[in-house]
């Protein structure tokens, strides 16, 4: 234990060497803070859909008013070309489209041929739905009283607008735009944390080449020792630059996490362990440092993007999301929205538990090549 202390020492020591380490592994995680609050910070509580009308039916266009005349909601017609456009950009929070043949099945008493495109998820057409379903159940209801006649339809219609019903409405915080910035800001800490341990990792191939390395393997350190150390390091920045960042946005932005701030922090723990166990795999296949910071940026950068850590993954072509169904940084931001959402740890085993199978896949590959690494002298 005194050996593995020294070496804890002797490596926080390498860490934190000079005021540049210090910034860099401590308080970069906060760019993704400031980022997330450059491009989400603005957002007012009012929601911005756009509406396609392709059937341009009397029930269409009474549907299109009906929602006109939400609060909270604005309303605008746009077409069909610029779908896409309106919702990536963030231009609108999401689209609905009526197709040919609405009116009809709702006059039939089966609703179809309606389509609501958002990259915003529940926690912003959750609102939309609930009124706009509703309403469309209603309207449904009366078409099959009305059996197709569109005259008795009108009558039935006109007869339920005029109903004088006793409403109260109470009105709740928007915590849209905090999800989507808490998730945004850990995206961009997950990116960092990964960076984070594969530079720490580094260290060791650092040794290696000017032979400290060899000479430490001459005294009583052995080399489990050593590595371990390095993991232990390598974890505890780890977990310092989750506490960081959840705090600043918890109490210094005071950002809603819409998760107790423990439940945030032990996900992200179980994803540190990814982390160096992904920065100890490319130490392990590389032979240089200039080896490891290229499998470092060919492994790191394209798959936080393909995961969803700077952007909705669903953006992405379906085909890229199911790519993404492999990396572990999805899964962790998959966690993180789920708990958000209101589940809890154990709703969310299995998520946790392929979590801790990435981990454990990579650090069993780590060992396995240093083991029968001879070119290296064999780490463990």
């Amino acid at each position: 234990m005194r050996d593995i202390a020294w070496l804890i020492g002797k490596t926080l020591q390498t860490t934190f060497r000079s005021k540049k380490n210090i910034l860099f592994y401590l308080f970069t995680p906060l760019v993704g803070i400031f980022i997330s609050l450059v491009a989400y910070g603005g957002q007012s509580g009012e929601m911005t859909f756009g509406v396609v009308n392709h059937d341009d039916g009397p029930i269409a266009n009474e549907t299109i008013t009906f929602l006109k005349g939400l609060d909270n909601i604005q309303i605008t017609e746009i077409g069909e070309g610029s779908i896409k456009e309106k919702v990536t950009s963030g231009t609108m929070d999401g689209v609905i489209t009526f197709n040919q043949g609405y009116s009809t099945s709702v006059l039939a008493g089966e609703p179809d041929h309606i389509e609501l495109t958002s990259i915003k998820g529940e926690s912003v057409t959750g609102f939309v739905k609930s009124y706009l379903y509703q309403y469309i159940d209603n309207l449904s209801t009366l078409g099959k009283v009305a059996d197709g006649d569109l005259a008795m339809f009108n009558r039935m219609y006109s007869d339920y607008q005029q109903q004088d019903v006793q409403l109260k409405t109470t009105t709740v915080e928007d915590s849209s735009a905090s999800k989507t910035m808490t998730l945004s800001a850990l995206g961009f800490l997950i990116m960092i944390m990964m960076f984070s341990a594969a530079n720490l990792s580094e260290i060791i191939l650092a040794e290696k080449e000017n032979r400290t390395y060899f000479r430490l393997l001459s005294t009583p350190i052995t080399a489990r020792k050593y590595i371990l150390s390095n993991v232990i390091v390598n974890m505890m920045v780890m977990i310092i630059q989750a506490i960081i960042t959840l705090v600043f946005l918890s109490y210094v932005f005071q950002i809603d996490l819409n998760i107790p701030l423990w439940k945030a922090l032990l996900v992200m723990v179980i994803f540190s362990l990814i982390s160096v166990g992904l920065s100890l795999v490319i130490v392990a296949f590389s032979n240089s440092r200039s080896a490891s910071n290229a499998l470092t940026n060919l492994i790191i950068m394209p798959t936080v993007m393909l995961s969803g850590c700077f952007w909705p993954v669903e953006v992405m072509p379906e085909s890229v999301q199911k790519i993404a169904a492999f990396l572990p940084q999805r899964w962790t931001l998959d966690t993180l929205t789920k708990l958000q959402e209101g589940n809890t740890f154990g709703s969310l085993y299995l998520n946790i538990l392929i979590l801790f199978a990435f981990a454990a896949a990579l650090f069993l590959v780590a060992i396995y090549k240093f083991s029968h690494n001879n070119d290296t002298k064999s780490f463990i």
